[in-house]
């Protein structure tokens, strides 16, 4: 339970740096960016998979590079949910995916829970 309120603090300061490091997209404080990591990650669960295997033979042709533009469409979905959450356009909203996934990996490395060690009895 307390590694999973971790993720989740993590997930939302990814958000809140990402905000402040990509120009055109803004959240209001951390609070929205809390929320904000919630409704992604519904969205991320719901609406991404979908996303992926619509645009299945897109992603090929551009060997995978076209899931930067699913995460930038989920971003931009979220923020249409959200108040305190925006996105001025497309190439902020493609900018941001590719700043949040570095930013979040960067944060997960040095801060984050060791999830792939296995426990030993």
């Amino acid at each position: 339970m307390l590694q999973s309120i971790g993720v989740w603090v993590l997930c939302s300061l990814a958000i809140y740096l990402t905000a402040a490091i990509t120009p055109g997209f803004a959240i209001r404080g951390f609070g929205s960016a809390m929320i904000a990591s919630v409704v992604i990650g519904l969205m991320n669960m719901l609406l991404r998979p979908i996303l992926l295997i619509l645009t299945l033979p897109i992603n090929i042709l551009t060997l995978g590079l076209f899931t930067i533009v699913v995460n930038a469409i989920v971003l931009r979905v979220s923020a249409g949910l959200l108040k305190g959450f925006d996105i001025d356009g497309w190439l902020p909203a493609i900018l941001g995916a590719i700043v949040l996934a570095i930013v979040q990996a960067l944060l997960f490395w040095t801060l984050g829970p060791n999830t792939y060690e296995t426990q030993r009895v």
